[in-house]
């Protein structure tokens, strides 16, 4: 048993990965679409060719990877990193959802457990920390780049 990576069309990594884990085949155990990864979708087999056969009837399924990976390969795309990786203290940000949707604002403190940021928003009178989900900011400009 090992995992293989399968080419797709650009966008239609949800598609296919979906389409594959729909079809009853005793061969295919388990099917991957990460993020991170553009244009491919992993799969876990016993061979490859329960997977040629179904991919023959899958739009937007291109071609088979050669080779097999192992799970030490793919484990990062198993665990989800948090929404408030990449920033830093002092970065300026846009908040992209909630009540101060579009308004800029500076990062002053990170707390990673709770994937939460702390903001001081820049055209407020008086300076007032808010505090938001990672996943509601955009970074605008970082000092570590």
């Amino acid at each position: 048993m090992g995992i293989y990576a399968v080419k797709t069309t650009a966008s239609q990594e949800q598609t296919v990965a979906s389409m594959i884990a729909n079809r009853e085949e005793d061969e295919i155990h388990a099917v991957i679409a990460p993020d991170a990864l553009t244009s491919y979708v992993m799969v876990e087999a016993d061979g490859t060719a329960a997977l040629n056969r179904v991919m023959e009837e899958i739009p937007h399924a291109r071609s088979l990877v050669p080779g097999e990976s192992g799970i030490a390969e793919v484990e990062h795309f198993l665990s989800p990193k948090p929404d408030v990786e990449g920033i830093a203290e002092s970065d300026i940000v846009e908040l992209i959802a909630g009540p101060f949707k579009g308004e800029k604002a500076q990062v002053q403190r990170i707390d990673e457990g709770k994937d939460q940021v702390t903001v001081e928003l820049y055209e407020a009178t008086v300076p007032i920390p808010v505090t938001v989900r990672g996943d509601q900011i955009r970074v605008l400009d970082s000092d570590e780049r």
